[in-house]
């Protein structure tokens, strides 16, 4: 016990080497426990040091050894510096588990005013320096210091607003100043974006804390998603917004709240602009169903006969004929044969909510959709679950053609609809001469079979209630 009262000062300076060397090769994997290591051996420092004769609030007595006195003086500046490290740790730990990763420049900004007191503090108590002229040495220093740095300086304090504001955060996506990307990191002068082409955009804080910010990923599972179709203006317009509503309709993966819409946006003088917009729950998808009401959008404008030809009018006489050429299960067939099925086919019309082709139904038909939106459902207990939507130059009751095998699912119209049939022994007439037919039924049915198993296996996804106590956490 002696040799460790007349040796605390080495213990000591072996203490803050202990902490270095924890803190970098620390078992924790979380910063909560090293924090709380960090402050134990902090606390255990200030005992040896004070123990030792040594403290932070004076200069060190130790006149006639002037090595102690060295000593001493360093371990008092230590003090100071780890006091103003520790303290920065416990405040970054209690603003990460409020304001979470985004707050890192506010933990850093405040972590350097924190250093910057203890750095004058140990100037003046241990050093026993002239503080006051320090100070006003400093703020001149300061004030040429912040002028020449001025805008790095509103880069800075820009960071902070926005990170204590948070209109965005890390792993968002947003448009700022007309450039759109992915938050990628916000640093001390700017933030950086990851663009839809791979690029890294750097964006001043100064120049996004004055810009329009647009936060695509707020609000949570509700995202906006819209396409742009110009048509000629001599087409009524009603028969337009009618073949996008059905466009809307078609697409399941938009939100049934708030409700999809079709607008006419604005009629130029030989072309007017339509708008279909609605808005979906999962951003990462929002090309794909882009993608999705484009197609369908071309669909059901060509199936109600306003967008094939140049005139923007599709005779009725051959939309039987032209939707076989957008029937995927008949493009092996020749022109000739083509024309000799359409003159089979038999057009029906369905209102909206009528069932097209029931479960367990064997029909003598194929179904080809003209006209309309079918929601394809199948059997889970006692209950329906929609598999799939279906539009124009789809088809229905592959199974029968196949193997006389009945309908796994029921087939119903969401919106008035025109489908033709065709024939069984005609269908099967066109696999014997073409395979082609038969493998893309084939296939057909796979892919059907496959989503009826996937839309079986889907569950919602469980919402999690806000009570009180949430709120309080997120305060």
């Amino acid at each position: 016990m002696t040799f460790f009262y007349t040796h605390l000062l080495s213990w000591s300076a072996a203490l803050l080497l202990l902490d270095a060397v924890l803190w970098h090769f620390s078992p924790f994997s979380h910063r909560a426990p090293r924090v709380g290591v960090r402050l134990v051996l902090f606390l255990a420092f200030t005992a040896l040091v004070i123990n030792a004769g040594v403290s932070p609030l004076q200069a060190p007595q130790f006149t006639d050894d002037r090595v102690a006195q060295l000593g001493a003086t360093a371990l008092g500046i230590l003090w100071w510096l780890y006091a103003a490290r520790v303290l920065t740790e416990v405040i970054g730990l209690a603003l990460m588990r409020r304001i979470g990763h985004s707050g890192r420049l506010l933990q850093d900004v405040i972590g350097a005013l924190v250093f910057l007191v203890a750095t004058v503090a140990a100037a003046g108590y241990v050093l026993e320096l002239p503080v006051k002229g320090l100070l006003a040495t400093s703020g001149v220093v300061a004030i040429v210091v912040g002028l020449a740095l001025q805008s790095t300086l509103a880069d800075v304090f820009s960071g902070i607003v926005l990170n204590t504001t948070k209109p965005y955060q890390v792993d968002d996506f947003v448009v700022i100043d007309g450039v759109e990307g992915k938050v990628f990191d916000i640093d001390w002068r700017a933030t950086h974006l990851l663009t839809s082409a791979g690029t890294m955009a750097v964006v001043p804080n100064s120049v996004a804390a004055k810009a329009k910010i647009v936060n695509l990923s707020r609000p949570n599972n509700m995202h906006g998603v819209s396409i742009s179709i110009q048509v000629p203006n001599h087409i009524r317009p009603r028969r337009v917004l009618d073949a996008l509503d059905r466009t809307l309709q078609g697409s399941s993966s938009l939100l049934l709240t708030p409700a999809p819409k079709a607008v006419l946006k604005e009629a130029g003088e030989t072309m007017s602009e339509y708008v279909a917009s609605g808005f979906i729950a999962e951003l990462g998808k929002k090309s794909e169903v882009r993608n999705q009401l484009f197609d369908l959008a071309h669909r059901h404008l060509e199936a109600a006969g306003i967008s094939r030809h140049p005139d923007g009018v599709i005779e009725p006489s051959t939309r039987a004929r032209a939707l076989l050429d957008e029937v995927k299960i008949f493009r092996s067939l020749s022109s000739d044969e083509r024309d000799r099925l359409a003159e089979s086919m038999v057009a029906q019309q369905y209102t909206a909510g009528q069932v097209v082709l029931d479960l367990d139904e064997v029909p003598d038909s194929l179904f080809v959709i003209a006209t309309g939106v079918v929601s394809a459902t199948v059997p889970d207990g006692d209950s329906q679950v929609e598999a799939g939507r279906m539009g124009p130059s789809e088809v229905m009751g592959e199974q029968s053609i196949l193997a006389d095998t009945p309908s796994q699912a029921t087939f119903t119209a969401l919106t008035s609809s025109i489908i033709y049939r065709l024939d069984k022994s005609l269908t099967r007439h066109c696999m014997e001469h073409r395979t082609e037919v038969g493998q893309a039924l084939n296939k057909l049915q796979a892919v059907r079979q496959q989503n009826s198993r996937l839309a079986l296996m889907a569950k919602p996804v469980a919402v999690r209630k806000g009570g009180f106590l949430g709120w309080l956490q997120k305060r």
